[in-house]
């Protein structure tokens, strides 16, 4: 029980002693810039969350990174063609179109116009399945069926 006991608190310890990343800023516009790059950033790590909500280790380098070059006086511009250059599209969420990102922007696009054709073909072949006209057996037999269940 008691080792119990003292592997929670070591959890709940070693969990409490996360670092916080406080930064200070000159002017409100180097804090916005800072607050939108990380938010527009990706990543590498954990590839579904932006700078600003990931706790990796790549994630806090990246954040000091920008904090550095937003402190330097970069552009916005700037931070984006250093993080491009260093890590490649992968770390915008919106790469910028071009050969090597194609497939990825017209992806969508061509695989619902796929599905669309491929229901209209199945739409067309049921319609254009016609059935025999009945025989006078077939009418015949289906007058009875009728006749049968009639109080």
């Amino acid at each position: 029980m008691r080792a119990f006991l003292f592997a929670v608190i070591w959890l709940f310890a070693s969990s409490s002693m996360a670092s916080i990343e406080v930064h200070t800023f000159q002017t409100p516009q180097q804090e916005a810039l800072y607050n939108e790059m990380i938010a527009e950033l990706r990543c590498l790590v954990c590839q579904n969350q932006n700078l600003a909500d990931s706790n990796s280790a790549l994630a806090q380098d990246l954040r000091g990174k920008t904090y550095e070059l937003v402190m330097a006086g970069s552009s916005r511009d700037a931070i984006i063609d250093f993080m491009v250059t260093r890590y490649g599209d992968f770390v915008l969420y919106k790469p910028p179109v071009k050969q090597s990102t194609l497939l990825l922007w017209l992806g969508p696009l061509l695989f619902f116009l796929v599905g669309l054709g491929v229901l209209f073909a199945f739409l067309r072949g049921k319609t254009r399945q016609t059935s025999e006209p009945l025989s006078d057996a077939d009418h015949q037999r289906a007058a009875q069926l009728l006749a049968k269940d009639k109080p």
